[in-house]
């Protein structure tokens, strides 16, 4: 007789170890930008804080266009192809666009920045496959009653790529050896992931020829499909706000408040993703003891909005320090990513499901571009810390609203299919 396996085998199972080290060099690569950006900057040449802004705020643009095209790309290719086949290809591609980042310096055939730009985009393509397939594995071999845990297990470890990283460039004192640094752990992976099998729902559909798989644009062709689509990123914008406006500009935002020791927003960044990995280990257990997605992801999101407010609107905040433990505070709060994620792969049939819980991620990751250029285009007028507070309105306000409507997935069995 088969013996059955142990909560702890399923949450410390392969597929769940492999994931959570996959999300790991992903977040480890995904905010080494945004940790560097100001020192990398430096020393290609730039000199004035505007032009280190600006050039900045584009060179994330071009990684988050990057993750929004790769998003589609592996989500696709995850439905047709299988997950195991994204978790390959696209760490080889954010894997060696990092290694390429790190030699940056020593191009002689274009300009340094313009080639950072592009190797940015690159990366970006690469790194929009690592969460969604991950997640989507995941939730296909656990059982539906630790199918939460076990993707906040995912996150909760992932997530503190972001701290590695930040150690990374304190410790070695040069931005390009982190980017090295990242490339290798991305290659080191491969060999973890040669043992790991596809899922058997995934399986099962494969030997369903008249069931398509992977169609992007069946998100647009059902009314229902849509809106839950649409919802499933709206519940994300309020993360990304936090991260890619708060965090990333938060010497911008000290300045502002009149904090006069210099602010480094990668510190910020390590504190914020602190906060998120707790939070990310904590979501998982909330909407356990609540029995329901939308409660937990509510609840978290609520505790982000104040910590906003608060480091908007109260005049509280009057050092470096203070700045970063309220980055961990809303970091905190905004630990719902893996739960937001759980909730797009839950959504749709298993012959979608990896389209969606790819796409909708790097969608967010996307909106980042239009957050950017809205703050931007307030900043002249209104201010940094009130140009903050109106995109930060916007996204509380769609968040809210799509965490309230969209259907509860709370014990959903997975095993169905979009027609």
């Amino acid at each position: 007789m088969k013996q059955e396996k142990t909560t702890l085998q399923y949450l410390f199972s392969l597929p769940v170890i492999v994931a959570a080290l996959g999300y790991f060099v992903d977040i480890y690569d995904l905010q080494l930008f945004g940790i560097v950006r100001v020192q990398s900057l430096e020393s290609l040449g730039l000199s004035t804080k505007d032009e280190i802004s600006k050039i900045g705020a584009k060179i994330i643009s071009y990684q988050m266009i990057g993750l929004l095209i790769g998003g589609v790309l592996w989500g696709v290719l995850g439905d047709k192809k299988g997950r195991l086949s994204v978790l390959f290809g696209s760490i080889i591609t954010y894997s060696l666009a990092n290694i390429a980042c790190g030699l940056i310096p020593h191009i002689t055939f274009m300009d340094k920045v313009e080639a950072y730009k592009w190797l940015r985009f690159i990366a970006g393509i690469g790194l929009a496959g690592e969460l969604g397939a991950g997640i989507t594995l995941v939730s296909e071999v656990l059982p539906k009653n630790l199918r939460a845990i076990g993707t906040s297990l995912v996150a909760g470890i992932g997530l503190l790529g972001a701290v590695v990283a930040t150690f990374t460039v304190k410790l070695s004192g040069d931005w390009t050896i982190a980017y090295l640094v990242g490339g290798a752990l991305g290659i080191a992976l491969l060999l973890l992931r040669v043992g790991v099998i596809e899922s058997g729902i995934y399986k099962d559909v494969v030997n369903k020829k008249h069931v398509e798989r992977g169609n992007f644009f069946a998100f647009f062709n059902s009314w229902d499909r849509f809106t839950k689509y649409i919802k499933c990123i709206g519940i994300g914008l309020p993360t990304w706000f936090c991260i890619g406006i708060l965090t990333y500009f938060s010497n911008e935002f000290g300045e502002a408040m009149g904090i006069t020791e210099k602010v480094d927003p990668g510190l910020a960044i390590m504190w914020a993703y602190v906060g998120i990995s707790v939070g990310d280990l904590f979501s998982g257990l909330i909407s356990h003891w609540f029995h329901s997605r939308k409660k937990a992801i509510a609840a978290m999101m609520s505790f982000a909005l104040i910590g906003v407010l608060f480091f908007l609107f109260s005049g509280g905040v009057k050092s470096a320090n203070m700045l970063y433990a309220i980055c961990c505070w809303w970091g905190l709060g905004t630990g719902y990513w893996a739960m937001f994620v759980t909730v797009g792969a839950e959504q749709f049939g298993t012959n979608l499901r990896a389209t969606a819980a790819t796409t909708v991620p790097n969608m967010v990751r996307g909106t980042v571009v239009i957050m950017t250029f809205l703050f931007n285009l307030f900043k002249p007028s209104q201010g940094v810390v009130m140009s903050g507070a109106i995109v930060g309105a916007l996204c509380f306000a769609i968040g809210f609203y799509s965490t309230l409507t969209i259907p509860e997935t709370h014990g959903k069995d997975l095993d169905f299919l979009e027609e």
